[in-house]
């Protein structure tokens, strides 16, 4: 069993995308520039913004974060989205969810120019990723792909079962592996909370994705030996062993799981780490107009 180790693959990735920003700082005169909103004080949302902003520093981007209390009106926010539209100086941005529950997170979204969505979450950005055409890739499911890009993990032909049909994970990442591409070319099983025969699914997968939400769904007798697992889960439980006060858990059983894996994610250390990577890349491509004049 070998570690698909998230820190490590996130770093070296970065050092290439701060050599990009440099390049570009020295032939432009100005840094890539990436813009968060973040509404309310949700302690997962704090912990996510603050990390992306200081990953921005270590590349070399200029990072903007605009605060709002959760009693922002949906017409405030929506206001704020059509200024970062107009601003010629931010090159991506992104508002961080969850949102309080008088906004709609579809409206949000939409509401973002598709040219600065470094989240990859605009439809438009969605269908060109479904075409197989140049655009914004969601953050997570790009951040899997980058890592399985770089541990060379073979792809093409192999069963894939992603379980979890979120518009954030799963359903992009299932597109994802289809795709006539590198990583990609897989046989892909899309499962969800009303499917009923997974373990049936699983025992015969190559490589596993899981993006359930639900600690240690993922056991030992739902998978065969020699399996690939991304574990996608991040489940925060209160701990007096740590000094966070809370510890975290995969949707994959690693301990009894790990022993039957060729390869598999830890959680913490795994799929987080690339998601703030993919952000930084396609913050990058943002700047460079890689995919849109």
């Amino acid at each position: 069993m070998k570690l698909l180790d998230g820190k490590y693959v996130s770093e070296e990735l970065k050092k290439k995308i701060a050599v990009e920003a440099a390049e570009m700082l020295e032939k432009t005169g100005r840094k890539p520039h990436l813009a968060a909103v973040l509404v309310g004080n949700d302690g997962g949302s704090e912990t996510y913004v603050a990390s992306k902003m200081r990953n921005c520093e270590k590349v070399g981007f200029k990072s903007s974060l605009v605060r709002y209390d959760e009693t922002v009106t949906e017409a405030e926010l929506l206001a704020k989205i059509e200024e970062l539209n107009k601003d010629t100086s931010i090159d991506g941005f992104i508002v961080q969810l969850p949102l309080p529950k008088h906004i709609d997170p579809e409206k949000v979204t939409e509401a973002i120019d598709y040219k600065k969505d470094v989240d990859g979450f605009h439809p438009i950005n969605l269908g060109r990723m479904q075409r197989n055409l140049p655009c914004f890739l969601p953050a997570t499911p790009f951040g899997i792909m980058l890592m399985l890009e770089f541990y060379g993990i073979e792809t093409a032909g192999k069963n894939c079962v992603v379980i979890g049909r979120s518009n954030i994970v799963g359903s992009p990442m299932s597109i994802l592996m289809a795709r006539n591409a590198t990583p990609g070319n897989a046989t892909v099983t899309l499962t969800h909370s009303r499917t009923k025969n997974i373990k049936e699914l699983t025992l015969k997968a190559d490589i596993i994705i899981v993006a359930i939400g639900k600690k240690n769904f993922l056991t030992a007798d739902m998978v065969k030996d020699g399996v690939v697992v991304v574990d996608v889960g991040m489940n925060r439980e209160t701990s007096d062993k740590t000094k966070s006060g809370y510890k975290l858990f995969g949707d994959v059983d690693f301990e009894n799981v790990a022993p039957k894996c060729s390869y598999i994610t830890p959680v913490p250390g795994g799929v987080g780490l690339m998601t703030i990577v993919s952000l930084l890349r396609n913050t990058l491509s943002a700047a460079k107009k890689e995919f849109y004049s």
